[in-house]
């Protein structure tokens, strides 16, 4: 009987860090997104489009500083790259309201927001810690139609950035 735990506590040693590792990444580990209009990343999350493992993580698409892409040069999520992958587009009018949701409130140098290269918005953070949930109006001036906005989330204290796309048409 002794020898019988004894077996079962090596193999269950020998399992858990499989199990572990399997496991999707927990949102404690996380950062954060834009979720209204709803972002590429929270429309894969929400199962508005069939997507790959950002599904589970929208939270984590993380890369350098002064990317253009909707992956944030991360190759495990550059689906949200794909224009032609049938991404829901919000009707919004000369203005709108991005909302992002932080699981890791990291301290912020800039918010950025991009439509081709132009970039229409940027607010400066000045360094400080945001709140769970940051909202930010942005002027689209006279940029008209069907856009990819470019949202840029860049921390103060490291070299990187979180990055989300909305696809948008301006009216």
């Amino acid at each position: 009987m002794h020898a019988k735990r004894k077996l079962a506590a090596v193999i269950g040693a020998g399992v858990a860090p499989l199990i572990a590792v399997c496991l999707p990444a927990n949102t404690a580990s996380a950062h954060g997104w834009v979720t209204n209009p709803g972002s590429r990343q929270d429309q894969c999350a929400k199962g508005t489009v069939s997507c790959g493992s950002i599904q589970w993580e929208p939270q984590s698409v993380e890369g350098p500083k002064g990317l253009k892409s909707c992956s944030g040069g991360n190759g495990r999520f550059s689906e949200l790259d794909d224009d032609s992958k049938g991404w829901k587009v919000h009707n919004v009018g000369r203005s709108q309201t991005f909302t992002w949701q932080l699981t890791a409130r990291h301290r912020t140098s800039t918010w950025q927001y991009f439509v081709g290269n132009q970039k229409v918005a940027e607010i400066n953070d000045n360094g400080a810690q945001p709140p769970a949930t940051v909202s930010h109006n942005v002027n689209f001036g006279g940029i008209s139609g069907k856009q990819k906005v470019l949202a840029v989330w860049n921390i103060a204290d490291t070299a990187n950035a979180f990055y989300a796309c909305i696809d948008v048409n301006i009216s």
